[in-house]
């Protein structure tokens, strides 16, 4: 079959622990909205206090993951999809792997015995979400299981390589080596902007990975993070789009394509100098359940169309689809099947 393990993904599994709170919980630990933050000394009481709340549910997470999972149950071939991270030998680790295999992903997990499963906390205001990692074993991730034969002959076998930025804080050494590979052999090597204190505070690693980026994902806050850690002076995301799509390339095989969302703005994609515009499909906020998951879901639904090599158009409208029905759910999950016309 030619679409087997065609899309693979590498990043920090987790398991999302998600609960409504209230303004109060957020100020308590000092998060924001529609942010994305690792866990410090202040937060790790916050895990326990959602664990006891009714309405908690326990979902397997981590950024890349979501994606790889939601581009399997758009395209329902199973193993069309593979992926790599490391969890722990736990209880949440048993869960994730079978989680995932359920889903049709070809998980091989790296197993860590010295610390435990990450997970991550979704902190839920009005449909709106807060996350806070506590990465754990997602943290331990090392390239030698990555350079072990049964797991390089994933990488070898996938033709579109997919990673979320998150990953930059845990194994560059992993990331450089797809991205090598992927220059060399004419593959699709594509990143996630993922967060603003990725685009600030891991800046330099994220920019020794810009040359290999076929295609760049991110929403507007990261965007226009970007822009002022660089000195661009500019706030507008179609410019900002057209700048990163600029910067320079390590293999010239294809053009940059960057692909930036602006929650229910329309969708900025930038390539070849020139930017275009699509709408989003737009919900009532009564159907509003949680945005945790929607950039992710959205990924999933374009990586979907691109490794059918369907035109951008297709792949930005399979997005809009994946991405409108994860928020009408409770974290990243989706129905049986998808209706994508």
């Amino acid at each position: 079959m030619a679409y087997d393990g065609i899309l693979l993904g590498m990043g920090n599994p987790l398991l999302d622990i998600s609960a409504v709170v209230d303004e109060d919980f957020l100020k308590k630990y000092d998060i924001k909205l529609n942010n994305a933050i690792l866990a410090e000394e202040k937060h790790v009481p916050m895990y326990e206090e959602l664990a006891a709340k009714e309405n908690v549910e326990y979902i397997a997470g981590g950024a890349t993951q979501n994606s790889i999972r939601v581009a399997q149950w758009m395209l329902q071939i199973p193993g069309a999809t593979s992926y790599m991270g490391c969890i722990g030998k736990d209880k949440f680790g048993e869960e994730m792997t079978k989680n995932s295999k359920l889903a049709g992903v070809n998980v091989h997990y790296y197993e860590d015995d010295s610390a435990p499963t990450g997970t991550c906390a979704v902190c839920v205001v009005g449909g709106e979400r807060s996350l806070v990692a506590n990465l754990s074993a997602a943290n331990c991730y090392k390239s030698e299981h990555l350079k072990r034969p049964e797991n390089w002959a994933l990488v070898e076998k996938a033709k579109f390589i997919y990673i979320a930025g998150f990953f930059l804080t845990v194994s560059p050494e992993s990331i450089q080596l797809v991205a090598e590979h992927a220059a060399a052999n004419r593959k699709v090597f594509m990143m996630n902007l993922s967060a603003p204190f990725i685009c600030e505070f891991f800046k330099d690693v994220q920019e020794k990975f810009l040359p290999y980026m076929d295609y760049v994902f991110g929403n507007e806050t990261e965007a226009r993070t970007f822009s002022r850690v660089h000195g661009w002076e500019t706030d507008n995301v179609e410019e900002i789009a057209l700048k990163i799509a600029a910067l320079p390339k390590a293999s010239g095989t294809y053009k940059r394509v960057v692909v930036i969302t602006q929650g229910a703005d329309p969708v900025v994609v930038a390539e070849d100098g020139k930017v275009k515009l699509f709408p989003v499909i737009l919900l009532p906020k009564e159907k509003l359940v949680d945005t945790n998951g929607a950039g992710d879901a959205f990924v999933g639904g374009f990586l979907s169309q691109l490794v059918k090599e369907k035109p951008i158009e297709e792949c930005v409208k399979a997005a809009c689809y994946a991405a409108n029905v994860i928020i009408q759910r409770s974290g990243c999950t989706y129905p049986p099947k998808p209706d994508f016309e």
